[in-house]
């Protein structure tokens, strides 16, 4: 089975004559290991659709299934959305998103800790996943004084801390130069085929997705070929 099913997934913002179909008729899957892109211009709803897969918004129809569980028909399921979320899916932000008052190790322990992890344990497995990322010599510093890239390894440090069946990356190159951004997109990738997350990337630049297993584009809110 797929780790994730969408079917005619469908969000609209606002009612009537002010309505906007932001998403419309998406339909795809993911498999273990898969490394997916998703290219398009600002505006054609690559966020939104993360947004709703992640279950941060609400789509307005469709269908989700994530690790042969239904999360979402034509409105939510019977299911713990916060627990589901923090126990299934990374989330990598363009924008880091690292709380600015924790080390390294914290910001990666931490989100082992909400699920219920013992510190000491959560502590040393962050330290394990950090050396596996090479940023392990950071583990003690504050995220003001990393480079963006090392922010960038930090982030997806933290989005694998608790083995997730997906992992979104929004735009997880935006900020960097090219260099570090092709050095993330491999980190991406290793990780797809090592762990066996599936990864949904959304990038609107093409030289990133080299290597990619699947590679859709949107425009408007729909697929196009």
């Amino acid at each position: 089975m797929p780790i994730l099913q969408v079917e005619g997934l469908r969000k609209v913002f606002g009612e009537g004559a002010l309505a906007v179909t932001a998403l419309e008729a998406i339909d795809f899957t993911v498999k273990k290991g898969e490394l997916m892109a998703l290219l398009g211009p600002s505006g054609s709803g690559k966020s939104t659709l993360l947004l709703c897969l992640s279950l941060i918004l609400e789509p307005t129809a469709g269908r989700i299934i994530i690790n042969n569980k239904e999360i979402y028909n034509n409105g939510w399921t019977n299911v713990d959305a916060r627990r589901f979320r923090r126990e299934n899916i990374g989330f990598i932000f363009q924008g880091h998103n690292l709380i600015p008052f924790l080390t390294t190790l914290d910001n990666v322990a931490l989100v082992m800790t909400l699920n219920g992890v013992r510190e000491g344990d959560a502590r040393k497995k962050g330290m394990e996943i950090l050396e596996y990322l090479e940023i392990a010599h950071r583990a003690d510093f504050y995220p003001s004084f990393l480079s963006g890239g090392e922010q960038q390894r930090v982030a997806i440090a933290r989005a694998i801390a608790n083995e997730p069946a997906l992992i979104f990356a929004d735009e997880p190159t935006a900020s960097l130069d090219t260099e570090r951004g092709f050095k993330v997109m491999g980190l991406l990738k290793r990780i797809a085929k090592e762990k066996g997350s599936g990864v949904i990337t959304v990038t609107h630049d093409h030289r990133m997705i080299d290597g990619f297993d699947t590679v859709y584009e949107l425009m408007d809110g729909r697929f196009v070929k």
